[in-house]
């Protein structure tokens, strides 16, 4: 209706309405089909607002209710490789989650030509966890410098996976998380143990087989 009429119409609340009617009819299918749907929004600005926050997103309250994360995605700084803008530090706000507890925030790096740099996030946890030490603009692993800023470490890393891994790892052993890999590891000797009882059940349908033959 937006695309047929005329410049300058006025079509009050037909975005909030559509987003209600086709959330009502997806989310049974959406359910039922294990699909998980990423929409990404805008912010705008209410007209009038005296008190409280005037930033609002578009398409109503529909979409707020129907999901289950909702997340704030801010631009707090450019990385920059000389004059180059390579990337930009972000900051996220999780504002709902039906999943786990809500209003936790995370900063890190995305960066234009990889997406989200985890290089970046083995430096940040690292010194987080006291597995990287760092002493002004320096940071060291094990009493070796590791290189004079946070970018030059990141770059260390990339360049050195094996030291990455390492760091990884310790990071997420005083985290409390799996080893990576150790969950696909873990589906891949969950399907390799499934695999012979299929064998037997299929060894028992041909002598089933066999059998009724026999007797016929």
């Amino acid at each position: 209706a937006e695309i047929e009429g005329e410049m300058g119409d006025s079509l009050p609340g037909l975005q909030a309405r559509l987003m209600s009617q086709a959330l009502r009819k997806l989310t049974a299918s959406i359910n039922k089909s294990n699909t998980l749907v990423i929409f990404i929004n805008q912010i705008r600005m209410k007209i009038g607002v005296m008190f409280g926050n005037p930033e609002t997103t578009t398409g109503g309250n529909a979409l707020k209710f129907y999901s289950s994360v909702r997340l704030d995605i801010r631009r707090i700084e450019s990385i920059k490789d000389g004059q180059d803008v390579t990337g930009s530090r972000v900051r996220v706000k999780v504002v709902k989650n039906k999943m786990a507890p809500p209003f936790r925030q995370a900063e890190f790096d995305i960066m234009f030509a990889e997406g989200i740099s985890k290089s970046g996030e083995i430096v940040d946890m690292g010194v987080e966890k006291r597995v990287v030490e760092k002493a002004g603009a320096w940071y060291s692993y094990k009493g070796e410098r590791l290189g004079q800023g946070r970018e030059a470490v990141r770059d260390f890393l990339k360049t050195n996976p094996a030291i990455a891994r390492e760091i990884e790892g310790k990071v997420r052993e005083l985290a409390g998380l799996p080893a990576r890999g150790a969950d696909k590891k873990a589906d891949a000797k969950e399907a390799k143990d499934e695999k012979p009882e299929r064998k037997v059940e299929s060894r028992q349908d041909e002598k089933r087989g066999h059998s009724a033959r026999a007797t016929t």
